[in-house]
C-alpha cells in the first residue's frame, strides 16, 4: 500500500518544484548552508503539497480513470489503493505541510495556501476552459519561484523578489503547458475530447502558435534580464548573456521532443530522459553558478 501511496503521489513530477531553489541561487546566497537548508525544506513542502493535489485529482476521477487507457494503472483507479487510505494520506500530509510552511514563515506559508488553493479551483473548473488552463498551470510556476524567495525573507530579509524572475517564469511555464497540450492533442487523436474535455476546445494550429509565442517570450525575456542595467549591477558582470545560448538550445530541444516524442505529455519524463536536454539544464546552472559567484 505504501507503495501504490507512493506512485499516487508522482515523485517524478517534483521535478518542477526545484525551482524553489532559483531563489538561493540568484540571489547568490547558495553559499549558507542554513538558506540552502530552508530551500530543501521548502522543496519537500511544495512536494507534498503537489502530491495532495494529485491524490484530490485522483480521488475526483477515479472512474472516469478507470475507462482511460493510461491512467486506470494508477493505484486508485485499479483498486489496489483503498479510497480512505487516500482520504487518509491527504490528511496527513496537510499537516505535514502545513507544519514546514509555519516553520518557514507566513508569507511562504500564505504562498502555499494559495498554490493549493489555486489548484483546487483549477481541477474543479479551470482545467476545462480553453486557454485558461495553461495560464493557470503557468500561474503555478510563478508561485513556487515566489515561495522560493518567501522563505529566505524571515532570516535574509534583503533578498528581493525580482520581477524578472517571474517574468521568466511565466513565459517559460506557458511554453511547457502549451507543448503538453500539443502532444496530449497528437497523441489523443479523435478520441482528444473524450482523453480531455479541454483537448476538444484546442486546434494544432491555435497550440502551434502559443508554443511559439511562449518561446519567443521566453528567450527574449531572459536575454533581456541578462543585459538589464540592474542585473549588471546587482552581479558586477555582464557575462550572463553568455548563457542566453544554454536556455535557447533547451527551449528548441523541448520544441523538437514535442514533435516527435509521444512521452512530451510529461514535461518532467522529458526533462529525466531526454539526455540532450538534461545535459543543457546542468550545464546552464554550472555556468550561471561560475559566473555569479566569482564575480561582484
Amino acid at each position: 500500500m505504501i507503495r501504490d501511496l507512493v506512485a499516487e503521489l508522482r515523485p517524478r513530477q517534483w521535478t518542477k518544484n526545484l525551482l524553489l531553489f532559483a531563489g538561493v541561487l540568484f540571489s547568490r546566497q547558495a553559499d549558507d548552508a542554513g538558506l540552502l537548508l530552508r530551500a530543501a525544506v521548502g522543496f519537500v513542502a511544495f512536494s507534498l503539497l503537489a502530491g495532495v493535489v494529485y491524490l484530490l485529482n485522483d480521488l475526483r476521477d477515479v472512474e472516469h480513470d478507470r475507462h482511460h487507457p493510461t491512467k486506470r494503472e494508477r493505484p486508485l483507479a485499479a483498486g489496489r489503493l483503498p479510497l480512505a487510505a487516500a482520504w487518509a494520506a491527504v490528511a496527513v500530509l496537510l499537516a505535514a505541510v502545513a507544519g514546514l510552511s509555519a516553520w518557514l514563515g507566513p508569507l511562504f506559508a500564505l504562498t502555499a495556501a494559495g498554490y493549493l488553493v489555486m489548484n483546487v479551483v483549477y481541477s474543479l473548473w479551470l482545467r476545462e476552459q480553453v486557454l485558461l488552463d495553461v495560464f493557470f498551470i503557468a500561474f503555478g510556476f510563478v508561485l513556487r519561484a515566489i515561495a522560493g524567495v518567501e522563505l529566505l525573507k524571515p532570516v535574509a530579509p534583503a533578498t528581493e523578489l525580482s520581477p524578472w524572475l517571474l517574468v521568466c517564469t511565466f513565459f517559460g511555464a506557458l511554453f511547457l503547458a502549451s507543448g503538453k497540450r500539443r502532444r496530449e492533442l497528437a497523441n489523443a487523436g479523435e478520441e482528444a475530447g473524450r482523453r480531455r474535455a479541454v483537448l476538444a476546445q484546442y486546434s494544432p494550429a491555435l497550440l502551434e502558435g502559443l508554443l511559439l509565442v511562449s518561446a519567443a517570450a521566453s528567450i527574449m525575456g531572459y536575454a533581456l534580464y541578462t543585459i538589464w542595467p540592474e542585473t549588471v549591477d546587482k552581479f558586477g558582470t555582464r557575462a550572463l548573456l553568455y548563457t542566453v545560448p544554454f536556455v535557447t538550445y533547451g527551449i528548441f530541444r523541448y520544441l523538437y521532443v514535442v514533435k516527435v516524442s509521444e512521452a512530451a505529455e510529461d514535461p518532467s519524463r522529458v526533462l529525466l530522459t531526454d539526455r540532450p536536454l538534461l545535459g543543457c539544464v546542468l550545464a546552464y546552472l554550472v555556468v550561471v553558478a561560475v559566473i555569479l559567484y566569482t564575480h561582484g
